[in-house]
């Protein structure tokens, strides 16, 4: 049911329309993206196809956190859950997944990942494309540029989608605020991730920078921003939002870091000790590694530095390490470190005054983000 067609004001239509975000969010990129495709068409069927692999990877999965905390953004500073300006800013807060997919594809390909979502990366499959149509030249580099461009034309379609959203000027220049910063500050966590890593920087101090840039202000920061400033919010509400969202964000990549070693693959969609073959030195890494160094664990030390980076790990290996990380407390420490965090942000949340039914949806997204078992 189109959200015009609810009747305004009915309490049970507008809960109804809330608890659907990621359904409707993920409907209203089938029709956009329908609708580039057949641009795409028009151009040259060899692009409908590549096209037709981004779009496939957006609809396929996911679960539409970046939008549904946009949606809450704006529900916080008093936008409504259904009319037009409501499908209008629904239509926005879907061209987050955009940039998501973008960044995916992007990462997946620095990374060299084989799997995302329990299916081959972009840069695999076309790979495994040109290798099965017989192709010359290297299938590696073909996947490789084939990534880049459509990870390049999921940015483009997002922009493409926010600005014909059909935000009014105004509320589309408040939005471009967060908007911009954001996609800035992805970027530069992503280049300080890589920094990272080719300067062997194990600090937990710096891990947990790349947090805060890549994943909790492009998380949840800077999309419960977004929708906020759509729907007008004050300058008190735009902190209260943006406080939460920071703890939340940081504690959201914390519990990912966890998942990512300690989680079922079958949940997470990718192979349990990914982080480490790719050299990615995590929050609980670092706080591995300095906990080996204090208590003098040579052994361990030898081991966590060994694993980080080893393309060829074995899950005997991952286990080794797991184990390690629990027996130092840096499993939990960095537990301890997410509980903090997501008192502090349900603190900032219950002394608000935000609106209901606002705080009760984003203490629910605040646990379901931070969850053991998510």
């Amino acid at each position: 049911m189109p959200l015009e067609d609810l009747v305004t004001g009915h309490g049970t239509a507008e809960a109804a329309v809330d608890n659907e975000i990621p359904e409707r969010v993920r409907r209203t990129l089938e029709d956009y993206l329908h609708e580039r495709l057949r641009q795409c068409g028009e151009l040259d069927p060899a692009v409908a196809g590549a096209a037709g692999e981004l779009a496939d990877f957006v609809l396929r999965g996911g679960k539409r956190i970046r939008p549904t905390f946009a949606w809450w953004g704006w529900r916080a500073a008093g936008g409504p859950a259904f009319g037009r300006r409501a499908s209008t800013m629904l239509r926005a807060a879907s061209s987050l997944e955009l940039i998501q997919a973008g960044a995916l594809v992007h990462d997946d390909l620095i990374d060299d990942s084989a799997t995302r979502r329990g299916s081959p990366t972009v840069h695999v499959r076309f790979a495994e494309a040109h290798r099965e149509h017989g192709y010359t030249g290297s299938a590696e580099d073909f996947g490789l540029a084939t990534a880049v461009l459509l990870g390049d034309l999921a940015l483009t379609w997002a922009d493409d989608m926010l600005h014909s959203a059909g935000l009014p000027r105004v509320a589309l220049e408040r939005a471009l605020e967060p908007w911009r910063a954001m996609r800035t500050e992805v970027l530069a966590g992503q280049y300080l991730d890589m920094l990272g890593q080719a300067r062997a920087d194990e600090s937990p101090e710096a891990a947990l920078r790349i947090d805060e840039l890549k994943s909790a202000s492009y998380t949840v920061e800077r999309p419960l921003q977004f929708g906020a400033e759509i729907a007008g919010a004050d300058r008190k509400t735009l902190e209260v939002l943006r406080r939460f969202g920071a703890d939340i964000g940081v504690a959201f990549q914390l519990r990912d870091d966890l998942l990512g070693l300690f989680g079922d693959p079958a949940v997470t969609g990718k192979p349990a000790g990914d982080d480490l073959r790719e050299g990615k030195r995590t929050v609980l890494m670092a706080e591995g590694v300095l906990r080996a160094r204090q208590q003098r664990e040579e052994t361990t030390l030898k081991l966590f530095e060994s694993s980080l980076g080893d393309t060829e790990l074995t899950g005997e290996r991952v286990r080794l390490v797991r184990e390690g990380l629990e027996r130092l407390g840096a499993v939990r420490a960095v537990e301890e470190r997410i509980d903090t965090l997501s008192r502090s942000a349900l603190s900032t949340l219950h002394t608000s005054e935000l609106p209901e039914p606002a705080v009760r949806a984003l203490e629910r997204l605040a646990v379901s983000v931070t969850d053991r078992e998510a």
